[in-house]
């Protein structure tokens, strides 16, 4: 029995790997780059000194053991968005990292090794304060976590709650800190705002207080941001007003004492609060006496509390960071400085002493276009002569991870701004040079005949030469082992493929941080950084110039707008090569409410974007006499849209010949009943191939096809389950008709919409069924189209019909959008990001309004599916198969050369790109095609006609003979 249960098993193994994809298909035409975003806290594992982790929390609520040697991910856990997951601590003991998370709700224990969970426990309600880990005769065994009114001691091995005590006085004294010296005593210490400092000390053992003691302190009101615990049980503050530092033994002392930094020889630096950095390497002992005090941006001292006397050890000017790094018993200094304006320096220094040790200078070359550095974290080890060694991970403020060893070299590069990706666009790649040769080998009208045959003699010589190089490369490379043919892609190199599937993927990131991405192989090609880039500032990306237009060179311009002042400024750039625009963009002095980019070109085939601000005028970008010109002409057929949600106002408006605008339709809300949550139009580079659907009895239904399709999406401000409700309105954009409405009573969002062709597809939650579902609407002209030649919303007498279905949905959506062509031929596909990480495809036709109940002869004519409420998600489906995407925000898809190809890029916490085919690669041949076969059969064939040529004529012959 038990051979045949695992004979059972065997065969069900071998069935769930058979249901996948081919082995030499994966990464093939796709790739994924995992990230985990901004480091908030970092530490080294050097608990075994050949270790090759380093630990990182981020302010994704991402928590991940990096490799040191590559960079890549041994390991990653993505907590929840939001301040649930919010990493607020991170404590690292031997194998053991211990995190607090969301607002201590949760303490959990991670083994480092393998990434797996330990233990996990949740915490008493109360914000979180501070934590440490809690040593005992060199021993570490405890964890404290000091809330708002209570702090709890946990066990290290499982968790467990040791006790847990009420603050004294929490009502009026603010908590902020603990503090553990290896004596066997657990120090909480508050503040009464600008009155005194409150200090209360627990017993290890059982929690009991064994002492509590109050501090006149006027002077300070925050602990954690002003203080530091140095030495044995040394409090040491610093005061910017008074410019003095205040000492206070938490063992013996009841009044702080005063020292000047002007009794010490120091100045601060005018306007510059004091900053104070200390280190407690083993939790188990006291921290070190020695310290830093940052006194201006780049002027730091390296400090020693000595007998109660504080002495400078060394002065660090300039210095633009510093961190300790400890290792055995051993503990030094990092301190970096510039060098120059592309360099900078690190060096370490005795921590004891503050003398400089030999051999240990590092440079660290910042990028051209980067951030500066903003952190320094430093893996300290020790050589074999015993000497201190170190690497050096520098976080800047693009949020870059930069490793580097001696003398600089820079071992791997993270860009972790990709973790916050905005908003992007693809770009075409520009011809090679004989590409180019080739479109200009005729030459123009005005030329000679005699200067075109040259010409173009001459440009089929240069493609003669091309090939011959290209063969003998191919030749050459032939004859190199695989592991030495390189295949790397530089700009340099960047070409037009055959087929348009290599595009450049132009991505924006919420640091400000701009990224020029090859999409065949995901290769960073180049990046730029903005500075002074609002926190929440909001980014339109619009391309004003293809590579089609050459010798001019692309163009892509970058809106990016202020969320709360409404200011914008724009960046004009070269998206194939990332460098700013020669060009120099307008300033924008007033709030700007909306951009448009027109199809209207400068005398440089520039399309010209719109700006309108909060004066309802009107500037042009790039503003020549022939654009304004053009403007001018063309005013009476420009029209555009504003969105006040606050009020819930919609507003159409036309520009008039004076570049004037003039308001021609309102549509008002009752904000008190619902808010306009999204409005949805359709992209400008979409085609629709048919203008009708071929019904059953060979009659057609013509598409209600309006350009100029609004769909207005509104939620219920009233959340309650029996009262909350959808709304859509199909609103024309030039005349403010509303086509259609439809509401979804017990319903609420978040909703997802795609508008395209004549269809609208919109995901939402039913309070009243508890799950999500899909409503799609289609619009119809009917069996007779109006005007088959142009549509104008101005002459529009028939109201569209309307035809609307919902369906079931298994899964919560993360993202949606629509599949796109060159030429609108394939059939659509809906691309649905689901929060567990995975990409599925699902067909439109599964979304069709028409699908009947019950079958008929016409509705199988037409080959619609019959009717089922709930839809599946087969797995087949799935187009990132096992390279699950995390927290997927966007999902761009873009055209390819090929008709049946549509290029896709999913975003979020990751980045995935692959190719989707809605109908099958129609228009390719397989991979797998027999050359060899058809070639034989061919040349077969063709011999076959000589000889039967040849046998012929020879019989002819003898015939005439005859």
């Amino acid at each position: 029995m038990a051979k045949l249960i695992l004979l059972c098993l065997k065969f069900m193994a071998l069935y769930i790997n058979v249901d996948a994809v081919f082995e030499d298909q994966v990464g093939k035409f796709d790739w994924r780059q995992q990230y985990v975003g901004k480091a908030r806290f970092s530490h080294f594992d050097q608990h075994v000194q050949s270790s090759k982790k380093v630990l990182v929390a981020t302010e994704n609520n991402v928590f991940a053991a990096l490799n040191t040697r590559t960079g890549e991910l041994f390991w990653r856990h993505v907590d929840k968005t939001g301040p649930e997951g919010n990493i607020d601590a991170l404590l690292h003991h031997g194998q053991d990292a211990v995190l607090v998370v969301g607002n201590g709700r949760l303490l959990r224990s991670w083994d480092i090794n393998v990434g797996g969970l330990n233990w996990e426990i949740v915490l008493d309600s109360g914000s979180f304060q501070s934590a440490c880990l809690v040593g005992q005769q060199d021993t570490t065994k405890h964890v404290a976590v000091l809330k708002k009114t209570a702090i709890s001691v946990h066990y290290l091995s499982n968790g467990l709650q040791k006790w847990i005590e009420n603050l004294p006085e929490s009502e009026t004294v603010d908590y902020q800190a603990v503090y553990s010296g290896g004596n066997g005593e657990v120090y909480a210490l508050g503040v009464v705002p600008h009155s005194h400092i409150a200090i209360v000390a627990y017993s290890l053992e059982d929690g009991e207080i064994i002492k509590q003691i109050s501090v006149e302190a006027p002077w300070l009101s925050n602990i954690q941001a002003n203080c530091v615990v140095i030495g044995q049980g040394m409090l040491l503050c610093v005061d910017s007003p008074s410019v003095s530092l205040y000492m206070l033994d938490l063992h013996v002392q009841s009044q702080m004492t005063q020292i000047p930094l002007q009794s010490l020889g120091l100045e601060v630096a005018p306007g510059f609060h004091p900053v104070l950095v200390s280190t407690q390497p083993n939790p188990a002992r006291q921290p070190l006496s020695e310290f830093f005090l940052q006194l201006a941006p780049e002027h730091y001292l390296l400090l020693q509390l000595n007998d109660g006397q504080i002495v400078t050890l060394r002065d660090f000017k300039p210095a633009m960071l510093v961190a300790f790094a400890t290792t055995g018993e051993k503990t030094v200094a990092a301190v970096m400085s510039a060098k120059n304006k592309t360099a900078s320096s690190i060096n370490l220094f005795s921590a004891e002493t503050g003398r400089r040790l030999l051999d240990t200078t590092l440079i660290f070359n910042m990028a051209p276009n980067g951030g500066k550095p903003e952190k320094l974290h430093v893996q300290a080890f020790l050589k074999k002569d015993d000497s201190v060694g170190y690497r050096v991970m520098v976080q800047t403020e693009d949020h870059t991870l930069t490793f580097i060893q001696q003398p600089g070299r820079v071992m791997w590069t993270r860009e972790e701004a990709l973790a916050d990706v905005v908003t992007m666009e693809m770009v075409d790649l520009p011809l090679t040079g004989t590409q180019a040769e080739l479109e200009g080998e005729f030459g123009k009208k005005a030329d000679g005949l005699l200067s075109m045959v040259l010409k173009r003699l001459s440009s089929q010589l240069i493609l003669l030469q091309a090939w011959i190089a290209h063969l003998w490369k191919l030749f050459y490379d032939a004859r190199k082992p695989r592991s030495q043919v390189k295949n790397d892609v530089t700009i340099e190199n960047l070409s037009r493929d055959e087929f348009n599937l290599q595009k450049m993927m132009v991505m924006v990131t919420a640091s400000g941080k701009l990224f020029g991405i090859d999409s065949k192989t995901g290769s960073i090609l180049w990046k730029h950084y903005l500075d002074n880039i609002p926190s929440n500032a909001a980014f339109k990306l619009m391309v004003q110039r293809t590579t089609a237009h050459f010798p001019h060179p692309p163009q892509c311009t970058l809106l990016i707008k202020d969320k709360d002042t409404g200011l914008a400024t724009l960046h004009v750039f070269n998206p194939i090569f990332g460098k700013t625009s020669h060009v120099t963009p307008p300033t924008l002095p007033q709030p700007i409410l909306q951009s448009l980019l027109l199809p209207l070109m400068d005398q440089d085939y520039a399309k010209v974007l719109l700006l309108v601000d909060d004066q309802y005028k009107v500037s042009a970008f790039p503003s020549t006499k022939n654009v304004l010109k053009q403007l001018q002409e063309m005013a009476p057929s420009i029209f555009f849209y504003l969105v006040d949600s606050s009020q819930g106002r919609l507003s159409g408006y036309r520009l008039r010949t004076d570049l004037s605008t003039e308001l021609i339709w309102d549509v008002v809300m009752p904000t008190e009943v619902q808010k306009i949550i999204s409005v949805k139009g359709k992209r400008p580079n979409e085609h629709v191939h048919s203008q009708g659907r071929v019904m059953g009895d060979r009659s057609v239904l013509y598409k209600y096809l309006n350009p100029n399709l609004l769909a207005v999406v509104t939620e219920s401000t009233d959340l309650h389950q029996e009262r909350s409700f959808i709304g859509i309105l199909l609103i024309d954009g030039v005349t403010g008709r509303i086509i259609h409405e439809a509401v979804q009573r017990k319903a609420r969002g978040p909703v997802h919409v795609v508008h395209s062709e004549n269809w609208v597809v919109y995901e939402f939650w039913s309070t009243k069924s508890r799950r999500n579902e899909f409503s799609v609407i289609e619009l119809y002209e009917g069996m007779e189209l109006y005007n088959s030649t142009v549509f104008s919303s101005l002459d529009r007498p028939h109201a569209p019909q309307v035809l609307q279905q919902s369906y079931i949905f298994p899964s919560a959506i993360s993202t949606m959008e629509a599949t796109l062509t060159e030429k609108g031929i394939t059939s659509r596909h809906l691309l649905i990001g689901l929060p567990s990480g995975g990409i599925l495809s699902l067909p439109k036709m599964f979304l069709d309004p028409r699908r009947p109940e019950i079958l008929t002869e016409q509705s199988r004519e037409e080959n619609l599916i019959p009717y089922a409420p709930e839809l599946l998600i087969r797995t087949e489906w799935f187009i990132n198969y096992n390279q699950t995407v995390s927290r997927v925000r966007g999902i761009y898809t873009a055209p390819s050369g090929l008709e049946s190809t549509c290029l896709v890029v999913a975003y979020g916490l990751d980045i995935y790109q692959t190719r989707v085919y809605p109908s099958k690669q129609f228009d390719v041949l397989k991979d797998d095609y027999d050359y060899m076969l058809i070639s034989s059969v061919l040349f077969a064939l063709f011999f076959a006609t000589m000889i039967s040529k040849r046998l012929a004529e020879v019989k002819l012959l003898n015939r005439a003979w005859r």
